[in-house]
């Protein structure tokens, strides 16, 4: 008797959700028959709360992802990159709007915000999944172990309490004596490194590339900054062993370009399988290489 009742059923016309090739699972349509039968509060209307969730089952939700520092050069790449993949991308600005004029800055969510004042970030983490941080800079040592440590320990913080999934770190390679001179911006990544490391044990990476060539643009100029760096990074790129040497090995460090760190950090910023951890400028030229499964 059950079989005839579901055989008329499959040749009249009936709704999508009692159509078999609607799933790819045999056992989810038998459980849909099942309550098509069934009595009482169990019946679905015309509305079909079930197509609804079958639609949701098939359409993943997108990621949603942060990037701290967006207007700057290394920041904008990243954007960019991040578009590409479809991500549902955010920045934030102290103005809450971008200082760029680029067709792709009208794409990204820009919200309103100071890493250093930590209660402004709420309305920025809300619901993301993964965080980029870019946020760094240059001055006086105890302004750059503000902006280098003090407002990314902050952004790390509140991801961290916000419930977000990745958070990804665009920190800097070791130079040696150079680190004494600039004492404030390497501690200041330093801090921020250690920070990353206590708050996202599985799902937090540190990129730290040397020397970031591309086109930088500084006003209305455009810096080529690949035309040393590229011929630098294909010569350096084979000489690890020379950046043991004392003293003058950090100068060995290859250069990396700015499009290479880019789509590592946000493969680290999406992809689960992407370890948690120090990520040095051969790891960023190694995966940027790669295509992700």
């Amino acid at each position: 008797m059950k079989k005839t009742i579901i055989s008329r059923l499959l040749h009249s016309q009936s709704p999508p959700f009692l159509k078999p090739h609607c799933y790819r699972d045999s056992s989810l349509f038998a459980a849909r028959i099942g309550r098509f039968l069934s009595t009482g509060s169990e019946k679905v209307d015309g509305s079909s709360k079930l197509e609804e969730a079958d639609r949701e089952q098939f359409t993943p939700p997108r990621e949603k992802l942060v990037v701290l520092g967006g207007n700057g050069f290394v920041g904008s790449h990243i954007c960019i990159e991040a578009l590409a993949h479809g991500l549902n991308v955010s920045s934030l600005s102290r103005s809450g709007k971008s200082s760029l004029h680029d067709p792709w800055a009208n794409d990204i969510v820009w919200h309103q915000g100071d890493l250093l004042s930590p209660d402004s970030l709420g309305n920025a983490l809300n619901g993301v999944t993964s965080v980029i941080s870019c946020v760094g800079g240059f001055g006086s040592n105890s302004y750059m172990y503000d902006i280098n440590g003090t407002a990314n320990i902050n952004a790390i913080r509140a991801a961290s309490e916000q419930g977000v999934k990745r958070f990804v770190y665009i920190s800097a390679a070791d130079f040696g004596l150079v680190n004494y001179l600039l004492k404030g911006y390497f501690a200041g990544k330093r801090s921020t490194e250690t920070e990353l490391l206590d708050k996202f044990q599985h799902g937090g990476a540190i990129l730290r590339p040397g020397f970031i060539h591309g086109t930088r643009r500084v006003g209305s100029v455009h810096l080529p900054l690949s035309i040393i760096g590229a011929p630098l990074e294909m010569v350096l790129r084979h000489a690890k062993p020379l950046t043991r040497l004392p003293l003058i090995g950090p100068l060995f460090i290859p250069p990396v370009n700015v499009t290479s760190v880019a789509k590592v950090a946000v493969r680290a910023a999406v992809d689960p399988a992407f370890p948690s951890g120090v990520v040095d400028v051969y790891g960023i030229l190694q995966y940027s290489q790669q295509n992700p499964a």
